[in-house]
């Protein structure tokens, strides 16, 4: 049986996320239009009949500004670390930036086998795309070039056709019933999280944690407490909206992505907490990558 790691890696909004959902063919990793909506290394697990592929999701590597920013490139870039295959997503809309050119020449280094993925061709020509692909073939000996639409399932399925060949024959890596190293109480957090950066658009930056403090399994329900954590008090006014409108609407998109993942109706209780009235600092800090409060 085929078998191995492939590191999806590529700029904020490249559609990362959006092509691991899809070659799971369900929800894993959240998804907006918010640079650093992916904070943590997530690993997915694909299985058919003769392979079993082990795809690591990254958060977008971008110039740093913030410390948390920091934080996300040094995970992204360990990411590739003891892995078979890398695939490097760009946006092929927007074409080859200065940023894709910085992760390019970082990839070089790792002297692994390269995929180019170019997402989005579902919103190009045919003559754009052709145009594209002659000129991305000399900037690296890239393995394979892929024109691809994670959101519209193109070429997507020829991929991982693809990405077979050049894994070893090495038998199964995890137990048949493993899917993820995401932890519910994390899963949980993200699906909430994810919804708060749709909902409030550029209002909230991407620096909103979610932490979940409680879930209770009964015979037809799941009951869960949540804690939206943020840094000041205009966006916890924010968050919570109008006699509590936006709040509720965060609830309410949460609540089915999450009966949807655990079968059953689900009871969500959402609290909102600045910072400086949460009692678990170190949590929160933590929780955004740092390693103790002392860090600014």
């Amino acid at each position: 049986m085929k078998s191995g790691f492939v590191s999806i890696v590529g700029r904020p909004n490249v559609g990362k996320s959006t092509l691991l959902n899809c070659i799971l063919e369900t929800k894993l990793a959240i998804t907006s239009d918010k640079a650093g909506t992916t904070r943590a290394i997530i690993q997915g697990v694909y299985e058919d009949e003769d392979s079993q592929i082990i795809f690591v999701d990254t958060p977008g590597i971008h110039k740093p500004i913030h410390k948390l920013e920091n934080v996300l490139n040094k995970q992204a870039y360990a990411s590739t670390d003891h892995v078979d295959l890398i695939l490097f997503v760009i946006d092929a809309s927007t074409g080859f930036g200065k940023g894709d050119e910085w992760i390019l020449e970082r990839l070089k280094e790792e002297q692994l086998p390269i995929f180019l993925l170019l997402n989005k061709v579902d919103v190009m020509k045919k003559e754009q795309l052709l145009e594209k692909i002659n000129e991305y073939k000399d900037k690296y000996p890239f393995e394979e070039i892929f024109p691809i639409s994670a959101l519209k399932e193109v070429n997507v399925r020829e991929l991982v056709t693809a990405i077979k060949r050049y894994l070893p024959n090495e038998g199964k890596i995890f137990e048949d019933e493993t899917f993820t190293n995401l932890s519910t109480d994390y899963y949980v957090s993200e699906i909430i999280r994810e919804k708060i950066l749709r909902l409030t658009k550029e209002e909230v930056p991407h620096a909103v944690t979610c932490l979940v403090e409680k879930i209770e399994y009964a015979k037809k329900k799941v009951i869960i407490q949540a804690v939206i954590i943020v840094d000041r008090d205009s966006l916890k006014k924010i968050i919570i909206g109008k006699n509590g409108t936006m709040l509720k609407q965060i609830g309410m998109e949460a609540r089915k992505d999450l009966e949807e993942y655990f079968g059953k109706q689900v009871y969500l209780e959402t609290f909102v907490k600045t910072i400086e009235r949460w009692r678990d600092r170190e949590k929160y800090l933590k929780e955004l990558g740092f390693e103790s409060s002392n860090e600014e």
